[in-house]
């Protein structure tokens, strides 16, 4: 039987050492099994073998069948901003810490791509955020966001005020440390330690959560995913603003500017085993009971 997957990328984080060592057993194996193999160049300067083939990030989304992922969750969401612009199936191994989206354990990678090559795996779609920031009009910065995008001051414990609109209408004026706009992805990361809730992957839907708002009534809002957000900075705005992709990427905010945020049209392909579990996942990872009987 053809395998699915032919030309396979390989992304890790750089100079580290067990994340290195998966590095290398996944392009011996992966090389034994006939499969074309390519390093990510960061990753691939590190390496001794003068087989290797490297192309960088954006090079592996135009030219891989699928790339896989070594490392935190962190790693997969700088690839993933990436990737999800090209056709690209995307798995993660797990070498970080929590891994909600690098779920395969190092120890059974080989076994579970076995699997994979044979075309016994599932595919999740996971959608993004695009974020502009504009100001008199023009747009001044722009990027994606796979967890969330977060409106916030650069002074510790300094309260900004903005007005949050959706489809242009007018919802409600804010003081508080910033706003979290979440991805059902990213309901399990910066947005749930904020007291948001979480949304399972397969809901269209963003939450908006405040941050130490300066009100006793405030509560987390989910909205479509569809809705065009935004998000209008008070002109007495004294401290220097931001709007940060996923803990990554900080597009900066003057007093006056407008940060809109809407689905964008790029999808994540994420390949899981079959045996794949969301709620597996978070009774593992959040420390949630097992059954009674």
């Amino acid at each position: 039987m053809a395998k699915i997957f032919n030309k396979i990328g390989i992304v890790g984080k750089a100079n580290h050492p067990e994340t290195q060592q998966t590095v290398e057993v996944l392009h011996r194996f992966l090389t034994e099994q006939g499969c074309e193999v390519y390093i990510e160049q960061r990753v691939a300067i590190n390496e001794q073998n003068n087989a290797i083939k490297a192309l960088n990030l954006v090079e592996l989304g135009e030219f891989c069948d699928l790339v896989i992922v070594v490392g935190g969750d962190g790693n997969m969401l700088g690839a993933a901003r990436v990737l999800s612009r090209f056709d690209t199936a995307v798995i993660g191994i797990n070498r970080g810490n929590l891994g909600f989206l690098t779920d395969i354990h190092p120890d059974a990678c080989e076994a579970v791509l076995s699997q994979v090559l044979k075309g016994e795996f599932s595919t999740e779609e996971r959608f993004l955020l695009e974020v502009e920031v504009h100001r008199h009009d023009q747009v001044k910065a722009t990027n994606s966001a796979v967890n969330e995008a977060v409106l916030h001051s650069d002074k510790v414990a300094h309260m900004i005020e903005f007005e949050v609109y959706i489809n242009d209408k007018f919802v409600f004026s804010q003081r508080a440390d910033g706003l979290i706009m979440s991805t059902p992805t990213g309901s399990t990361a910066y947005s749930l330690s904020g007291g948001g809730p979480i949304l399972t992957p397969n809901l269209n839907a963003i939450c908006l959560l405040p941050m130490f708002p300066h009100s006793l009534a405030n509560r987390p809002l989910v909205v479509d995913a569809n809705s065009d957000l935004r998000l209008v900075v008070s002109n007495k705005a004294q401290a220097q603003l931001g709007v940060t992709c996923d803990g990554h990427v900080t597009l900066p905010v003057l007093q006056g500017d407008e940060v809109r945020i809407k689905k964008s049209p790029h999808l994540l392909k994420l390949i899981h085993p079959k045996d794949y579990s969301y709620f597996s996942v978070l009774r593992r990872k959040l420390n949630w009971g097992s059954k009674l009987y």
